[in-house]
C-alpha cells in the first residue's frame, strides 16, 4: 500500500469508482493500525467483487467432491480409490486438482490416517478398516481460483477416544471461526481454537497451519493456532483464509517421512486429527466459502 493513489483516481480494487468514494477511507484506517504496530494485509490479499465470485465457482466442486466422499467412504476401500475419486470428479467439473504435481507432490489429495497429521499419500496399500480415523484434503483449481477444504470421516466402529479427538477438533474450527470478524486480529481466532484443544487435553501442532487462499493455493498470511488475541495480521473484508488446526491427542510433537519429504505423523504415534474450511472476511463478520 506505499503506492500513492490521488483521491480522484481510479481505485486499487478495479472497482471503477474514485478512490475518495471507494477504498480512500479503508486505507487510512489500515495505517492507522499499521502505525500502531500491528501487522496488516496489503492489497493484493484483499479480493474484490469478480474474484470472490470466481473463487466461489471453485468452492462449488470442491465441497460436491467431498460430498461424494462423505457419502462413499467406506471399511475396506484403499486409498487410492480416494484420488482416483477426486481427480475423476474434478476434472469432469471443469477443475484441476490442485495438489497434483504442487511442488513435486505426486496424487490430487491428501488421505491422512491416524497418526498421519497431513499430507498423508493415497495408496493401493492402505486400506481402511474398522476403527480408523481419517482426514481427506481436496484442493481445486477452476479457471485459475482456488478453492481448499479438508474433512475427517470415522470409518466403521472407531473409539471413543478418536470420536472425541474428531468431535473438539471440529468445534476449534467453529470457535475459531465466531473470532473473524473485520477489523479484529488472526490471533483472536489462533487463540480461541488453541484454548478449546488443550482445555479438552489435546495440542495443536506448531508448525503447519493455515493459510491464505484464492487466487494462489497458498498466499499469506500464514494461520497458526498457538497465537494471542490482538495479534497476528488484521482481517479486514475481502481477506480469504483458511482455518485448519490439526490437533494430536498425545504431545505436539511430528516429524516428516524421511522417504518422501511430504507424509507428517504425530512423533509418539498417537492419532491427529484436522478440519479445514476456507473463510471470506466481509463486512459484518465472516462467510464459510468451502468446507
Amino acid at each position: 500500500m506505499s503506492v500513492k493513489i490521488g483521491r480522484n483516481d481510479p481505485c486499487w480494487c478495479g472497482s471503477g469508482k474514485k478512490y475518495k468514494a471507494c477504498h480512500q477511507a479503508f486505507d487510512e484506517r489500515i495505517a492507522m493500525i499499521a502505525s500502531q504496530g500491528h501487522i496488516v494485509p496489503t492489497h493484493d490479499l484483499i479480493k474484490n467483487a469478480d474474484q470472490i465470485a470466481g473463487i466461489r465457482e471453485s468452492c462449488k466442486i470442491n465441497i460436491a467432491v467431498l460430498d461424494y466422499i462423505e457419502k462413499h467412504i467406506h471399511e475396506g476401500m484403499n486409498t487410492a480409490e480416494i484420488d482416483k475419486i477426486v481427480y475423476d470428479m474434478t476434472t469432469e467439473m471443469g477443475g484441476i486438482p490442485a495438489p497434483l504435481n504442487y511442488e513435486g507432490y505426486p496424487y490430487s489429495v491428501c488421505t491422512s490416517v491416524n497418526d498421519q497429521v497431513c499430507h498423508g499419500f493415497p495408496s493401493k496399500d492402505v486400506i481402511l478398516k474398522s476403527g480408523d480415523i481419517i482426514n481427506v484434503d481436496v484442493s481445486t483449481i477452476l479457471n485459475g481460483y482456488f478453492s481448499d477444504s479438508s474433512r475427517m470421516f470415522c470409518i466403521g466402529d472407531v473409539s471413543p477416544e478418536k470420536k472425541r479427538l474428531v468431535e473438539v477438533t471440529k468445534e476449534c474450527v467453529e470457535l475459531g471461526l465466531k473470532e473473524v470478524k473485520p477489523w479484529g486480529f488472526l490471533g483472536d481466532m489462533g487463540q480461541a481454537v488453541h484454548d478449546h484443544a488443550f482445555a479438552n487435553g489435546y495440542t495443536v501442532v506448531r508448525e503447519i497451519g493455515g493459510h491464505g487462499v484464492g487466487l494462489e493455493f497458498h498466499e499469506e498470511p500464514w494461520v497458526g493456532y498457538n497465537t494471542k488475541r490482538g495479534q497476528e495480521m488484521l482481517l479486514v473484508p475481502g481477506m480469504i483464509f483458511t482455518i485448519e488446526p490439526m490437533v494430536n491427542m498425545g504431545k505436539v510433537d511430528i516429524y516428516v517421512d524421511s522417504k518422501n519429504d511430504w507424509e507428517v505423523y504425530t512423533e509418539d504415534g498417537l492419532p491427529s486429527a484436522q478440519w479445514e474450511i476456507m473463510v471470506l472476511v466481509t463486512e459484518d463478520g465472516h462467510e464459510v466459502l468451502c468446507w
